[in-house]
């Protein structure tokens, strides 16, 4: 999977984030070479299994992976929408400061970067007020099947105390939806969780129109 570096603008359009949702402790999973928690503060915890890396191998590896998004942007430019970013240029000058400000911020403030995987977080149960999860679960359907979602699912439901989002829906790539959704969805609500979809004005990939908003049912 392609390591990605998006800014905090990107977060809060893609999780339709208000000042009021960023008010208390927010996890970014699995986080990347975004830089959300740089522009945000100390209030947001990124978790990568990456960062288990030295600081110099995670800035090269962010930085050619970067270069990598450019190429494969450039080369499928047809397949995205274009009216978020207004452009290819704008979209890639975003994302390059967001891989530079990942990088300083990594070095200035290392406490707000955790190694971490799912479906195993290392971090106690309601640790965060919110829960983010861009892509990882869904879009990557075809590499990881229905068990692992289910099992990430339930971990980030674990460590949220009062709601989860995530963000893209729908397989990388191709923008065709996951078959597994509405069942996990299912199983979700059976367990006494809140689960809704709701449309975002954020647009890129096609057909990825929608957040997943999870509210524990432990939720104050």
């Amino acid at each position: 999977m392609l390591v990605t570096s998006r800014s905090a603008a990107e977060y809060r359009a893609m999780f339709a984030l208000t000042d009021t949702d960023l008010a208390g402790s927010v996890l970014d999973c699995c986080a990347g070479g975004a830089s959300f928690a740089a522009e945000t503060g100390d209030r947001v915890i990124a978790v990568d299994p990456m960062y288990a890396l030295e600081d110099h191998v995670l800035a090269a590896r962010v930085r050619a992976a970067i270069r990598d998004g450019d190429a494969i942007i450039a080369a499928h430019a047809d397949r995205f929408e274009w009216t978020w970013y207004g452009g290819i240029e704008q979209r890639r000058v975003l994302r390059h400061a967001a891989g530079e400000r990942f990088i300083a911020d990594l070095t200035a403030h290392p406490d707000r970067y955790v190694p971490g995987a799912l479906p195993e977080l290392p971090f106690v149960t309601g640790s965060f007020d919110l829960v983010l999860c861009s892509h990882l679960l869904f879009t990557w359907s075809d590499r990881f099947d229905e068990d692992f979602h289910r099992r990430a699912l339930a971990e980030l439901v674990r460590v949220a105390r009062r709601e989860v989002r995530i963000y893209p829906l729908v397989v990388q790539a191709t923008g065709e939806p996951v078959e597994y959704l509405d069942r996990l969805c299912e199983e979700l609500r059976a367990d006494g969780h809140d689960v809704r979809l709701q449309q975002i004005a954020y647009r890129f990939q096609r057909g990825a129109q929608e957040m997943l908003r999870i509210r524990p049912a432990t939720a104050d």
